[in-house]
């Protein structure tokens, strides 16, 4: 019966290990690449990293090979299946798409902190990172 239970430990990993893998990270950056190692706080080593942005319909990739990424980052973690959704999108130059992605981040953060600040305000909610955020 034991068996059936999930495992949710950083164990559950090691079927992971030496397969190409999609990380999102706190800060919104997504990375793709092999998952080489980990260890049992989920911190991972990926080689042959890429760090995939989006604008509109067009994507870029900046090769950064080898990436260590400690677990309290990691959002997301899954398997890339190399399969483009049915939303086609145009690979373009990074350095062509950058100065939009930063702009876009830029407004984003602009927005989440007036967001974060209406919350505090009008309904008492605490401040990401701020006294009370403790993870």
């Amino acid at each position: 019966m034991d068996s059936l239970i999930p495992f949710t430990t950083s164990g559950s990993l090691v079927d992971m290990v030496d397969k190409k893998m999609l990380v999102v990270l706190r800060d919104g950056r997504k990375l793709m690449g092999v998952l080489r190692s980990y260890d049992q706080f989920a911190n991972l080593v990926l080689e042959d990293t890429i760090e995939r942005i989006y604008h509109g319909q067009t994507y870029a990739d900046d090769p950064v090979g080898l990436f260590l990424i400690r677990g309290e980052n990691v959002v997301l973690l899954g398997e890339d299946l190399d399969e483009e959704d049915e939303i086609p999108l145009k690979p373009v130059p990074y350095a062509a798409l950058k100065p939009a992605y930063v702009q876009d981040s830029a407004e984003k953060k602009r927005h989440d902190t007036s967001k974060a600040q209406a919350l505090y305000e009008q309904k008492g909610f605490c401040r990401e990172g701020g006294e009370g955020d403790g993870y």
